[in-house]
Parts: structure tokens; C-alpha cells; sequence
């Protein structure tokens, strides 16, 4: 099937419902975050449930609507807002205890409800849980809403401090991104090289071609994986254990994410050159604390290997 398929109205209307959260805290967190937490508290439980609204539409479009998935994609955004919510200590009084609450919604060491939701929504996007859900090649948008409702709760709700989730790119963030970028690609080349992991292919793809796959990259793939393991995860460990076993241990985590790519079966060779990676990324994103670094040397990484190297 073409492209041109795919782009019917609902599919496209789903689409927008499902890139604006995503968007438009990635560029205006801090204004949202602030409408969002002035909500009551039935109603911020209340909004993530519109996430099944793009569910429904593609479901219907295609004509395989199910009410036990819109049900799932109703309730699980509101049960991680739940989770979440609770996770952030108990704000006592109005306007004055706002400021004491903000500066705690972001201390400590991290809360269990925070790992048991990253912990789901890992296995869920890992062993394609819901994939099943939808059309075949519109599973992305799965990815897509369990991304806007870790978002909501995470960065909306809990206010998580050290994210880093802010796409306004700034220079540091482009050259941090780089220089990880040139420390990791003559240990990938070595490792990868040698075991037959990497291929070279001498072919030039064009400009075109080149922008493209990287937009795509850090819009789709890097954003979303460095805001969960680096953003959140290397983050809370961070909190618990110190900086230098946050950074391997999560980059571990980001190695066996990746053990069913391109197999069936436990692909350890990606296991390990993904592991690698996310030391440098690790790396990026806690310079300053920034997402968009590690997404730069994230999606800087993956173009290179999948346009001259896969």
C-alpha cells in the first residue's frame, strides 16, 4: 500500500490529536505544565483520557474499532496521571505552600510509582503489547500516545526536575551532541566492524535523503527514547545511585531494549552496540541536563548507520 493510503481524513485528524501533546511541550512546557497543574483534581485525571480519542478514529477508519483498546487507551493515560499525581508530595495550602510545592515536586529520590510507570510503558513499547491494536503500519501511533501520556504525567503532572525535555534547540546542545557523536563512532565502527554487526555501503543518498532521515530520526525515534531513558530514568537513577552507575545502568537498560530488533530471538550483538550508544548519549544528556542533546547524538548516530552502515 501506498503512502497516499494512509493519509485519509480521520488518519490524519488522529494524527494532529496525537502530535500536539507531544509538541507542544516539547516547545511550551512550562506554559502548559502551569494550566494543566491549576486544573482540579478530577480533571487532571480526566484530560489524558482524550488520548483514546486518535484510537477511535483510526480504529474506525479501518473499520476494526474495538471497545476493549479504546477502553485501554482511555484508562491507562489515567492511571499513570493517578500514579503520577500521587508521586508528588500533597501541596497543604493555596499560593503559599505553591512555590514550597513546585521545588519538592522535583527533590528526593525518586517515588515507586514513578519506576512501576516507566517500567509498563517500557515493556509495553518493547514487546508491542498493543500493537495489535491497530491497522497494519499505523502502529506508530501507539508509541506516539503512551509517549504523550508518560509526557502529561512525568513532565506535566510531576514536574520532574533535570528532564531536559525542551526542543527549542540551543548551540551547546547541537555541538554536546556532535562531540558524543565523534567519541562514539570509532568504537561503533571498531566493535561493529568486527563483529559483522556494520556494513559498509559506499553509496552517497543525496542531501535530501540525508535531512530527511534524520528529521524523522530525532523527531520519532530519538526524542522519545532519550526522553524515557535519559530524560526520566537516568534522571531518577541518578537521584538513588550517583552519576557514573545511573549512566551504565541505564545505558544497559537502552542495550536490552533493543534484544528482539532485527531477530526473533535475543539479538546480543545490537544488545551491546546499543549499550555503547547509550553511554554517549548518557553522556549528552547530562552535560546540561538536556534531552535535545542526547536526541542530536542519538539521531545523528542512526542516520549514519542506517543510511551507510545497516
Amino acid at each position: 500500500m501506498g503512502v497516499m493510503e494512509f493519509l485519509t481524513p480521520l488518519n490524519v485528524a488522529a494524527a494532529v490529536i496525537a502530535l500536539v501533546p507531544y509538541l507542544g511541550v516539547a516547545f511550551a512546557g512550562s506554559a502548559i505544565g502551569a494550566r494543566v497543574r491549576a486544573l482540579p483534581a478530577w480533571a487532571k485525571i480526566a484530560v489524558p483520557i482524550l488520548l483514546s480519542i486518535p484510537y477511535a478514529l483510526v480504529a474506525l477508519g479501518a473499520g476494526q474499532f474495538n471497545w476493549g483498546w479504546f477502553a485501554l487507551y482511555a484508562a491507562l493515560p489515567a492511571a499513570i496521571a493517578t500514579l503520577l499525581r500521587h508521586a508528588t508530595p500533597a501541596v497543604q495550602g493555596a499560593e503559599e505552600d505553591a512555590r514550597t510545592d513546585a521545588r519538592e515536586r522535583g527533590a528526593g529520590m525518586g517515588n515507586w510509582r514513578e519506576f512501576v510507570v516507566l517500567a509498563i510503558l517500557g515493556l509495553a513499547v518493547d514487546l508491542r503489547w498493543f500493537e495489535s491494536a491497530w491497522p497494519a503500519h499505523l502502529a506508530i501511533f501507539n508509541k506516539v500516545l503512551l509517549l504523550d501520556a508518560a509526557i502529561y504525567g512525568f513532565v506535566l503532572l510531576r514536574d520532574l526536575d533535570g528532564t531536559g525535555f525542551d526542543l527549542r534547540l540551543r548551540w551547546r546542545d547541537v555541538t554536546t551532541g556532535l562531540r558524543e557523536t565523534a567519541f562514539y563512532t570509532p568504537i561503533a565502527l571498531a566493535v561493529g566492524l568486527g563483529l559483522g554487526f556494520l556494513h559498509r555501503h559506499d553509496a552517497w543518498p543525496g542531501m535530501m535523503p540525508i535531512a530527511g532521515a534524520w528529521v524523522f530520526t530525532f523527531f520519532f525515534i530519538a526524542v522519545p527514547e532519550e526522553l524515557f531513558f535519559r530524560g526520566w530514568l537516568q534522571n531518577l537513577m541518578e537521584r538513588r545511585l550517583g552519576r557514573a552507575p545511573a549512566l551504565f545502568l541505564t545505558a544497559a537498560l537502552f542495550g536490552l531494549a533493543h534484544f528482539n530488533k532485527r531477530t526473533t530471538f535475543f539479538n546480543w550483538r545490537y544488545v551491546l552496540m546499543a549499550a555503547i550508544a547509550g553511554v554517549f548519549y548518557g553522556r549528552a544528556w547530562r552535560r546540561d541536563r538536556r534531552v535535545g542533546a542526547s536526541a542530536v547524538t542519538h539521531a545523528t548516530v542512526d542516520a549514519i548507520w542506517s543510511l551507510w552502515l545497516k
